[in-house]
């Protein structure tokens, strides 16, 4: 497996502030592996459903684990304020999302979040990291507002089902949810796994849970 570099970029934010913030965030350095507390069922687990809209309903589900796991959610916040946590709290230090998603001046997410994980100072990293945008909220909201919020072209960033497919399949920004760095629990099973189920709600006609 890759193991991620320790080299962060740190833009605006010196290598001793961004230190600082991570004390003031009250984050300790552990070398302990993150552990997922759960798994997912394969898609070969729904086959026994026959009804088309039951199949899609349960394979939603499922894939909801994920989808609203705080390794997502807190990437898709309803607000301008990213979270962090397992409890989704809101980022610490105090920053927002910008006119692009990725800081403000002066406080962009490349001033202490790396191209890779930094697991010394539990800092996550991504050469594409940022929030989504705030038309893909998803803090806060039932599964099934999320289920139509993910099937409207006005509200996913513009992407087909074939597209939104691929996005959750092979994005690898959304692939950071799996290897999120120490201290850290990573979404349920694999990204592979979840692309499938994705794959095979679309299939079944794709329907919501109601909100």
């Amino acid at each position: 497996m890759h193991r991620p570099s320790h080299t962060l970029v740190f833009g605006f934010c010196s290598l001793a502030a961004c230190i600082g913030l991570i004390a003031f965030a009250g984050w300790s350095v552990s070398s302990a592996e993150p552990v997922s507390k759960q798994r997912l069922k394969p898609v070969e687990a729904f086959d026994g459903i026959g009804n088309p809209t039951e199949r899609a309903l349960a394979l939603f589900a499922e894939a909801g684990k994920v989808i609203q796991h705080p390794r997502c959610v807190n990437c898709h916040p309803a607000g301008d304020r990213p979270a962090q946590g397992e409890i989704s709290h809101p980022h610490q230090p105090l920053v927002v999302r910008g006119e692009d998603g990725m800081g403000a001046i002066a406080m962009r997410c490349t001033s202490c979040h790396g191209q890779a994980n930094f697991d010394f100072g539990r800092v996550p990293g991504h050469p594409q990291w940022h929030l989504a945008p705030i038309e893909m909220a998803w803090l806060g909201k039932s599964l099934g507002e999320i289920c139509e919020q993910i099937k409207d072209p006005a509200r996913n960033g513009g992407k087909s089902m074939d597209e939104l497919v691929h996005h959750m399949a092979e994005d690898s920004l959304v692939g950071w949810g799996w290897e999120p760095g120490v201290g850290r629990e990573p979404a349920p099973g694999t990204q592979k796994e979840f692309g499938e189920l994705i794959k095979a709600w679309v299939e079944a006609g794709a329907a919501c849970p109601k909100a």
